[in-house]
């Protein structure tokens, strides 16, 4: 099949939305020829570079940026992104449309960014459209705000409010309702798209690992004593840390360490919880590492603790699970998703009190179980691989594509 699809990020070998992008489109270049809307500024060179060294003859990339307010992006403020993202989009439908009566396209996809709340363009071409996965559907829990500062509410009021606005966009509603399949990250996500009307929502995480990184994991052997919980991400309010540290020191597991690996604005604010929580000598914080530095560390380390409040993703978790690493999280969002009752520990969100409880419990029974560690560990290696690689998601995707082929998907057409 000849397939277009929309990655307003696309770089290989990156993590986050880019990774996701080049990822995704190289694996359905496997089963179909694909044509890759994308832009020049972001990634040209290294995607050039990349299949120099390692060609896909199926895979064709469409270089364009807008020509109003092209350079907007740079200024790396999430507001003009999205300006910018959104006016991209725009100019991706006259590209698109143009390369559809030259080519005649048989699908579209919308792979970057992934946010419900913006719209695909594609979506008003007369081929049929998955959209997504897409997701940023996510909220703190209410009562978990009284931990927040000023500053972090305020950043909070304003991602309600731009979802908000974004929910009352006509051409998102126009997206949802026009797409073939509808693929979303997280439960929380599929509930905001079924509100504007869409009946059939796929969960489905953005994110992936590859299976030669998988492999690479599962080298890691489990370290001895003394047990290392760890948590890795940027220092962020709604990262949940202060929880972790919290669950910590309420473990009283004195000969234990907590390693957390990462920087951000929450820094200063963590390691004072540390020292008044008593726990100081035990937290260890390593500050920004590189990927390789970071997968060292995670050698010598024995749980991942992962109490993010709203997250889409969530590819420390899977790492974790890769790594035979059994993962302690929240039941929100991506790991929420991710995480089984097998290969972890998933719990509930009520209020801080009871999470902090629940974190803790689950902190000490794997810290005085080294067989559970072990038992749990394995379970975690066999989901990433039969679920969550690139490659069986690529798998999914052609599926998908044959299903609507085949008129077996419930495909809405758009008007041209």
């Amino acid at each position: 099949m000849k397939i277009l699809m929309s990655a307003y990020s696309c770089e290989p070998g990156k993590g986050s939305e880019r990774g996701v992008g080049w990822n995704v489109v190289r694996e359905v270049a496997k089963y179909h020829e694909v044509w890759v809307l994308t832009r020049p500024d972001e990634s040209r060179e290294a995607i050039e570079a990349e299949l120099a060294r390692n060609p896909v003859p199926n895979l064709h990339f469409v270089y364009f940026n807008t020509s109003f307010l092209a350079n907007l992006w740079r200024l790396n403020q999430n507001g003009a992104m999205q300006i910018h993202y959104y006016l991209w989009q725009i100019q991706a439908y006259f590209v698109a449309r143009r390369l559809h009566i030259e080519i005649g396209f048989d699908a579209a996809q919308h792979v970057t960014f992934v946010k419900y709340s913006n719209p695909c363009f594609l979506s008003l071409l007369p081929i049929p459209l998955v959209w997504g996965p897409v997701g940023g559907g996510e909220s703190a829990p209410k009562a978990f705000w009284r931990d927040f500062s000023i500053k972090a509410k305020i950043y909070e009021i304003l991602r309600d409010l731009t979802r908000f606005v974004g929910e009352l966009d006509p051409f998102v509603h126009v997206t949802a309702k026009r797409s073939a399949v509808v693929r979303a990250t997280t439960e929380e996500t599929a509930i905001r798209l079924r509100k504007m009307g869409v009946s059939n929502v796929q969960i489905e995480p953005a994110i992936g690992i590859a299976l030669a990184e998988i492999d690479h994991l599962a080298r890691y052997k489990m370290p001895e004593s003394p047990v290392r919980f760890f948590s890795i991400g940027r220092l962020l309010h709604w990262k949940g840390f202060h929880l972790g540290l919290q669950a910590f020191a309420a473990s009283k597991l004195t000969d234990a360490e907590y390693w957390i690996l990462g920087d951000g604005p929450e820094r200063l604010r963590l390691q004072a919880q540390a020292e008044k929580l008593g726990i100081a000598g035990q937290v260890k914080f390593w500050g920004e590492l590189s990927r390789e530095e970071t997968l060292a560390k995670l050698q010598d380390c024995h749980v991942l603790v992962h109490p993010s409040l709203h997250d889409s993703g969530g590819l420390v978790c899977m790492e974790a699970m890769a790594a035979g690493r059994p993962v302690i999280c929240l039941d929100l969002g991506g790991p929420g998703a991710q995480v089984t009752s097998e290969t972890g520990f998933k719990i509930a969100a009520i209020n801080p009190e009871q999470a902090v409880n629940d974190l803790s419990k689950a902190m000490i029974t794997l810290a005085q179980d080294s067989n559970l560690r072990i038992k749990i560990g394995l379970a975690g290696q066999k989901h990433i691989r039969e679920v969550c690689s690139w490659e069986a998601k690529g798998e999914n995707l052609a599926f998908i594509y044959e299903q609507i082929k085949t008129g077996k998907a419930k495909v809405k057409q758009a008007v041209a």
